[in-house]
């Protein structure tokens, strides 16, 4: 019987490739790229070491805590912190927002239900906002400019991938993070979560927490205009617009029994049409940003 002493031993394998979203595609500059999947990679192990069914709650927050002390070096190093201890020493970059990360993952280890909108957006705020700020902070962008539509894309992002999920959550993990409000407004049951087809109650919940997704990507829209570097620029507009097509397919499909992914080559497309629409509006960068920072001081 294998034994889970580290985080190590607790890897499902999962990479950056197997994400619903791009990780660090070839539209990011080659010189950011390592950072990122650096910080992937820390995180991907943290993760890991939350979803594993063989490990009690205590085991998995003194792997985390053991993740963290390696990070911060505060403790023995460990083969899953030491890149990212790397590139965020080169680049003189603090370590919260990977901290923050396995603060999210410390939540799934004690926690498995959520009871309304503002704890899911509360648990977003730390497993995937500080995705988005690392990107940013490693391109150098202003935060002042950019974190807030960020939060609002990489908040969507996140629950999309929980209504995609639900029914493996459940079912390997005893995992919901659909708000128990919204359950109740339906009439739908956490036990539905266990169906082959999600019946009309639950078909229900997953459109309304769709069309908030829909409302978090329109407020973040404006992200990829107001980003100094073109490359990352385009990458966020193309994993928007691959964001707003899954959010209306999840209002039209049941992610318990049909495939709301598209294959990589409809991906790619839509994908393409995100950055075509960017690259079309940099001419007019400038006022976009007057405009959109005249906006935010009213």
């Amino acid at each position: 019987m294998t034994t889970l002493d580290t985080a190590t031993d607790t890897r499902s394998g999962k990479g950056h490739r197997d994400e619903n979203f791009p990780v660090a595609s070839h539209l990011i500059h080659p010189r950011h790229r390592g950072a990122i999947l650096a910080f992937y990679n820390f995180v991907r192990a943290g993760d890991d070491v939350a979803d594993h069914s063989d490990l009690t709650p205590e085991r998995k927050l003194a792997l985390l805590d053991g993740l963290a002390d390696a990070l911060t070096g505060a403790g023995p190093t460990d083969p899953e912190a030491a890149p990212l201890k790397a590139e965020l020493a080169t680049r003189r970059l603090p370590p919260r927002h990977a901290l923050e990360l396995l603060d999210a993952f410390r939540m799934d280890a004690r926690k498995n239900r959520y009871a309304d909108w503002d704890e899911l957006i509360h648990y977003c705020r730390y497993s995937a906002m500080p995705v988005g700020r690392f990107v940013l902070d490693i391109h150098g962008e202003d935060p002042a400019r950019v974190y807030d539509p960020s939060d609002k894309i990489c908040a969507a992002l996140q629950i999309i991938n929980h209504i995609q999920d639900c029914g493996k959550d459940f079912r390997n993990l005893d995992r919901v993070y659909l708000p128990q409000d919204c359950l109740d407004r339906h009439g739908a049951t956490i036990a539905m979560l266990g169906e082959a087809k999600a019946p009309p109650a639950l078909r229900a919940v997953f459109r309304e927490l769709a069309q908030q997704c829909l409302v978090l990507l329109d407020e973040g829209a404006t992200l990829p205009d107001l980003i100094d570097d073109t490359r990352l620029s385009l990458e966020i507009a193309a994993i928007h617009r691959l964001a707003v097509v899954l959010s209306k397919g999840l209002l039209e499909r049941d992610p318990l029994s049909e495939t709301v992914h598209h294959g990589k080559a409809a991906f790619a497309l839509v994908a393409l049409r995100g950055v075509a629409a960017t690259l079309a509006r940099r001419p007019f960068r400038g006022r976009i940003v007057r405009a959109a920072m005249q906006g935010a001081s009213r």
